[in-house]
């Protein structure tokens, strides 16, 4: 594949990937104004149980064929393979929850909400089996179609949600028996959020229907030695995949089993999750980095070391500008950004800068990633994110009770600013180690420190500045701050620009 066709992949990919989780992000304001923060509670839960399972009915699988597809003489023998063996898991996982539904339920400290446990589960069983034949097509170079089915799924879960929670009830109020078939049987609109679970099922077994065309018509074959072969490359990735996960899904998981009341666990998880939506601006920006990222450092680790090393170093500096940018517009805008959520969920807005902050962290040690993948010394990922999981989990065990009651999820929040810095911090000495490069340590210490006074600036002027005027003088800062990384950085067009109009200044 050639850097063209790679990046034009990569955009594709990205582009599908970011705008599902933006659409998605859009329903959030949908929940939170319709549901009481206990209630939310059960989906932010139950969501986070998900992303775990996901990655655990998956064991590396994916990665182990696109490693093995490109290795192996016969790569339809390798996809077939993963997929009797997810296949063989994802029904087996499916069995058990089915017949274990109640015990499983009440492990969960949701033995009264045993339906939902099992329709996020069954469509968990069918996410898992749907991402090879996803992977497949990513093997084939047929990024539309991926694209394509990936957005039909979000179109659809978005179009069920909106036609469960807001038009019918509606309708059985108008007219009852178009819907009482389906509608009624479940409780109509007291399912309530069992509405979302029942959109997210439906949405999941139509891509699979989807995906058929890369399920049938093929030789079926499965290989005993293969699958251990591809199991004994997957499993490091595993634990790699299920220590990141479940640091990134800690506080919602944890809170249940830290506080002794449930009602007020689920109601904190609740307030957690939905102010958390609002830091996601910043995940979506380093998922963003991250598309553009991977297929740039790979392609430049054939360039000289000297080039292709200050490359490196200066992605590191514009994503931490870019970041700090992103964090000043959303925090000081915050008064209106709040309203993405209702005001029953305002009391947890404490958690914003903290997440947005911990989420930063984490692209910056995502960044540092390269020294250990271009090494090949990944192993190394595997002993960070576990040491940013027991981080975590020390933190929240330890905050959370401590905190207490109603704002125990704040230690959630400091125990992944923690983590994700220590872990961030020790990546830097050991690539400085192993792969050492000239990241410009002063120029990213100046913007950070800039940006932390404008912060605290920004913060400060609420004391003195009726409303339209704070709002004047916080974007006069956030554009004071694009004005000095223009003038000092090699912007194309911008940076000539600031300095005519500086010298201008100086020289009247």
């Amino acid at each position: 594949m050639s850097i063209k066709a790679l990046a034009k992949d990569t955009a594709v990919y990205g582009l599908s990937s970011i705008l599902g989780r933006f659409l998605n992000w859009c329903l959030v304001p949908l929940y939170v104004y319709l549901f009481p923060t206990e209630e939310y509670g059960i989906v932010t839960y139950l969501y986070g149980v998900t992303a775990v399972m996901l990655v655990v009915l998956n064991y590396g699988m994916e990665t182990g064929f696109f490693r093995f597809a490109n290795k192996e003489e016969d790569p339809g023998k390798v996809y077939t393979t993963s997929l009797i063996s997810v296949g063989f898991t994802s029904l087996a996982f499916l069995i058990v929850l089915t017949v274990f539904l109640q015990p499983i339920s009440n492990a969960l400290k949701l033995p009264n909400q045993s339906l939902f446990v099992w329709l996020i589960g069954a469509t968990v069983a069918v996410d898992a089996f749907c991402n090879l034949p996803f992977a497949y097509l990513r093997y084939k170079n047929k990024s539309w179609r991926f694209a394509g089915i990936k957005l039909i799924n979000v179109a659809l879960n978005i179009g069920l949600n909106l036609f469960f929670l807001l038009l019918c009830p509606l309708i059985a109020k108008s007219n009852p028996g178009f819907i009482s078939w389906f509608y009624q049987p479940l409780g109509g609109e007291s399912f309530g959020i069992g509405w979302i679970f029942v959109a997210n099922i439906i949405s999941s077994y139509t891509i699979l229907i989807l995906l058929m065309p890369q399920l049938i018509g093929r030789a079926w074959r499965f290989s005993g030695d293969l699958l251990k072969r591809m199991l004994s490359y997957s499993w490091p990735l595993l634990i790699l995949a299920i220590a990141g996960m479940l640091s990134q899904n800690m506080g919602q998981l944890l809170m249940p089993y830290l506080i002794s009341d449930e009602e007020a666990a689920r109601s904190m998880i609740g307030i957690y999750g939905a102010n958390m939506k609002i830091a996601i601006v910043m995940v979506m920006f380093t998922q963003a980095f991250r598309y553009a990222y991977e297929p740039f450092i790979f392609s430049q680790a054939k360039k000289a070391g000297e080039t292709s090393g200050m490359m490196y170093a200066d992605a590191m500096k514009y994503f931490i500008i870019f970041g700090w940018l992103i964090f000043l517009g959303v925090m000081f805008y915050l008064p209106f950004v709040r309203y993405f959520i209702s005001p029953n969920y305002w009391s947890g807005l404490q958690v914003v800068p903290v997440m947005m902050g911990a989420e930063l962290c984490f692209g910056v040690f995502f960044n540092l990633s390269l020294w250990y993948k271009l090494t090949d010394k990944t192993r190394w990922g595997m002993y960070l994110s576990l040491m940013c999981f027991a981080i975590m989990l020390g933190l929240n065990i330890w905050l959370v009770p401590f905190i207490g009651i109603p704002n125990g999820y704040m230690g959630s929040a400091w125990g992944a600013l923690a983590a994700y810095f220590a872990v961030m911090v020790i990546s830097y000495f050991l690539g400085k180690k192993y792969y050492p490069l000239p990241y410009d340590l002063k120029s990213i210490a100046s913007y950070t420190v800039l940006a932390a006074v404008f912060y605290i600036a920004g913060i400060l002027m609420e004391l003195v500045f009726p409303a339209w005027a704070l709002y004047v003088c916080r974007t006069l800062l956030i554009l004071i701050y694009a004005a000095i990384v223009a003038l000092f950085e090699n912007i194309p067009v911008i940076s000539p620009l600031m300095r005519r109009f500086s010298y201008r200044l100086t020289n009247p």
